[in-house]
């Protein structure tokens, strides 16, 4: 059984034991989150829902909360001397999927 949930803007194909990196979530690691927007769920039978499946969730255990690698950005105009460097790193949250509950 599968589900396509949403969170953080962003859209995921999640099954039990698989793991992901999403955007922060609040809770401490080893916590247990519950994701209910819940867009699609797949199986034997599956059920779309007009937005999201009513009574469908997906539970997850919060693996680790983490920043990702620096990137650089670098800003550049020609012939202007105008040059500016700058690194982000982007917080995350690593799920692991314990259930998905219809």
């Amino acid at each position: 059984m599968y589900a396509v949930i949403k969170t953080g803007g962003k859209q995921y194909r999640v099954s039990e034991g698989d793991r992901l990196r999403v955007e922060k979530l609040p809770g401490e690691v080893g916590s247990t989150v519950e994701l209910g927007e819940v867009l699609m769920v797949g199986g034997e039978k599956v059920s779309v829902g007009k937005p999201l499946v009513k009574g469908a969730k997906v539970t997850a255990e919060i693996v680790a909360q983490d920043r990702a690698k620096k990137i650089i950005v670098f800003k550049f105009r020609r012939r202007k001397n105008y040059r500016r460097k700058r690194g982000h790193r982007q917080p995350y949250t690593e799920l692991k999927i314990t259930a998905v509950h219809v």
